[in-house]
């Protein structure tokens, strides 16, 4: 056993005083992830005379993160969401004592037996249910837009906006990242963030919960082309609808090498199907220029990994390839989308 199926089980004996013989095993390291180290493992015990496992989900927080993120609002979204509309993981401990492990984490149960990465969306049996996981993809998007953040009970833990202020609170701190972390200068960002300070898109139709990362390889897909839990909800807030909208259609989640966003469909049908879900309308310049923020937020992310790395922060290669791989393919999207790409 290492030490930290080791201290895992010590937690979770302080948890669970009702259970014997709790073992931690079969801990295993899932790779990706900015901002979380992320790991499964099994939990075995018994309780009331029975044994027991579980197939459990480890989100500890990194020495250095790609993205600075707040693990209790993550937590949270979860809570609020789980036995919704809105498929997702169940959450059991939320520990900001970092003796522990080491760090502040969370554990949530694993759901098992699904895929999600796009790359697998891809290749059959998957590829040949791309119009079904396209409806609920943007179906499932539409559905949170709709939700009422009070009734979910996520305002106080996610800090409220007014809706003429959310493009101005959202472009003020990615450009603040650039700022911080560019390595070299990114004068097709700079150009976006001056069109976008003189062109500011409509107030907010409304507030709702953004997940903030919502594209294809962050949900759990089966054989049938079902959704089965929508994850990694660590840069959720409260903001405009459309900017989950923008982010879910960005040209770099084009995974099929052609125009189908997230690797499905076309970007008016999925528009359509989020506007059909929620209730609400994309309005075309509006969600022109959301999807031109979903670049400039993009681009801050691979500056951040690339300063993270650069710097020794954090040595995990998925930081570098990001950096090395994408950061062109976004500064190709924004020059697409101000109409200079040829």
């Amino acid at each position: 056993m290492s030490s930290l199926e080791e201290s895992l089980a010590a937690y979770i004996r302080l948890k669970m005083h009702r259970a014997g013989d709790i073992v931690v095993d079969q801990l295993e390291q899932i790779s990706g992830g900015a901002s979380r180290q992320t790991y499964r493992f099994r939990l075995s015990y018994r309780e009331n005379g029975a044994a027991v496992e579980r197939r459990l989900i480890l989100r500890r927080d990194p020495p250095g993160s790609l993205i600075d993120t707040d693990r209790r609002i993550e937590f949270a979204a979860y809570k609020a969401f789980y036995e919704t509309e809105v498929p997702v993981p169940e959450v059991l401990w939320l520990e900001d004592e970092p003796s522990h492990l080491g760090s502040p984490f969370f554990i949530s149960v694993e759901m098992t037996g699904y895929q999600t990465a796009p790359t697998r969306m891809m290749m059959e049996p998957y590829a040949s249910h791309h119009q079904k996981l396209a409806e609920q993809e943007w179906s499932i998007l539409g559905k949170i837009a709709s939700m009422d953040p009070r009734r979910l009970g996520l305002v106080g833990t996610m800090e409220w906006v007014e809706p003429n202020a959310c493009w101005r609170r959202e472009l003020d701190y990615w450009e603040g990242v650039i700022d911080s972390d560019e390595l070299i200068p990114q004068p097709i960002i700079r150009a976006a963030i001056r069109w976008m300070r003189r062109n500011p898109p409509p107030p907010a139709q409304k507030i709702s919960v953004v997940h903030g990362d919502y594209r294809s390889g962050n949900f759990l897909f089966d054989e049938e082309g079902d959704i089965q839990g929508i994850l990694d909800w660590e840069m959720s807030h409260l903001g405009d609808p459309l900017e989950d909208l923008g982010w879910s259609l960005n040209r770099v989640w084009c995974w099929g090498q052609d125009d189908r966003r997230g690797g499905l469909i076309g970007r008016d049908r999925a528009i359509a199907i989020w506007e059909r879900a929620s209730g609400l309308k994309a309005d075309p310049a509006a969600i022109h220029w959301w999807e031109l923020f979903a670049s400039v937020k993009g681009q801050g992310i691979w500056v951040s990994s690339a300063h993270a790395w650069e710097t020794g922060e954090n040595k995990d290669p998925i930081l570098v390839l990001c950096s090395w791989a994408i950061m062109n393919s976004q500064d190709r999207a924004i020059l697409e989308l101000m109409g200079h790409l040829a």
